[in-house]
């Protein structure tokens, strides 16, 4: 195979020359560029693109930082597939990969160090949580203007880059809905106080009874972790106040679903003894029996334009501050639907 040395011998050039020209680097004459190139082309020879990164000083990888939690398979939910798909198809768009990076939720947070031990030109985090060390962490990245971003969470009072959905709208036309079927008190499945995202749920249901003239009860908010195995959890706590309330709002599907199969064990069903909507809009919210009302949250897109974000950061070299937020939607289906009428008890 044809090297470095064959391509400045034939061309009449150094090895060094060579260099430049397959790496940008510096200013070169037309003419021995094309030389150059001419030769690389009769001698088949292709750069090594390692060799290449590292004489830009680039790596044309982009970091995605996810959390890691030992047997539990990231991958296979909605949430994460959707993100890293649409992260994944922007940075194909424009010649970069995708580094997956895993985070242990215990690990110290230095997304600063990422830059150096991964050789990343940028990073998009996923999973980010308000918990100590994390703003010390994203103050670091920010101050050292490198191009990051966060996606689906915000810190109140700080400049940080991210790309977040309308939670609290999505909340309140969910929770909207359920009211104006005529449920008098609903109740709410959340996730944790340390993702923004819960905080802005609760308050679109806050919202929600409020415009209906209806007081918040925090006996009838729970609270699981966004996963299928909390919603179940909470299923017992829940049944007890079915035959009073029957209305719930759950913080996504996973949870939703969940709830579902827990409650089906005590023999409530949805759509029959209460009426249930989850967020998301997950693929399997429409594959339940029945099928999921749910909150449709445009991830996808999400991913691409924390992608897109990160990229310009990285080419125009400046670093200017962006919080975006996308639309979201209420899809109504068949689980928010009451078959029966209830009589409120006495």
């Amino acid at each position: 195979m044809a090297n470095r040395k064959d391509v400045a011998k034939l061309a009449g050039v150094s090895e060094a020359t060579v260099s430049r020209v397959f790496n940008n680097i510096g200013p070169l004459r037309e003419e021995t560029k094309q030389k150059v190139l001419q030769a690389a082309q009769h001698l088949n020879y292709h750069p090594n693109a390692i060799a290449q990164s590292f004489a830009r000083g680039k790596s044309n990888n982009i970091g995605v930082i996810v959390p890691y939690f030992q047997r539990v398979n990231l991958m296979t939910t909605h949430y994460f597939s959707e993100l890293l798909s649409g992260i994944g198809a922007k940075l194909g768009e424009f010649g970069y990969g995708l580094l997956l990076l895993f985070q242990s939720p215990d690990e110290p947070k230095d997304y600063v160090k990422l830059f150096h031990t991964q050789k990343v030109d940028g990073c998009i985090i996923l999973g980010s949580k308000d918990v100590p060390g994390e703003v010390e962490a994203l103050e670091n990245l920010h101050h050292l203007q490198l191009p990051y971003c966060l996606v689906n969470q915000t810190f109140s009072g700080y400049p940080f880059h991210s790309i977040d959905a309308e939670h609290f709208d999505g909340s309140l036309q969910a929770v909207s809905s359920l009211l104006m079927n005529g449920n008098e008190q609903i109740i709410f499945l959340n996730g944790p106080n340390e993702f923004s995202n819960s905080i802005e749920r609760l308050h679109g249901y806050e919202t929600a009874l409020l415009n209906a003239g209806i007081p918040y009860n925090p006996q009838i908010v729970f609270q699981g972790n966004y996963s299928r195995k909390s919603g179940f959890q909470a299923a017992a706590g829940i049944a007890s106040l079915l035959p009073e309330i029957h209305a719930i709002f759950a913080g996504n599907d996973r949870m939703a679903i969940g709830l579902m199969q827990g409650l089906g064990e005590q023999g409530y069903q949805a759509g029959r003894d209460y009426a249930l909507i989850g967020y998301d809009n997950s693929e399997i919210s429409r594959m339940t029996s029945p099928p999921l009302s749910t909150v449709h949250v445009p991830l996808f897109d999400m991913g691409q334009l924390a992608a897109e974000k990160v990229l310009q950061l990285i080419t125009q070299g400046t670093m200017t501050e962006f919080n975006e937020r996308l639309p979201v939607t209420f899809i109504e289906r068949a689980s928010s639907q009451l078959r029966t009428t209830y009589t409120k008890q006495s």
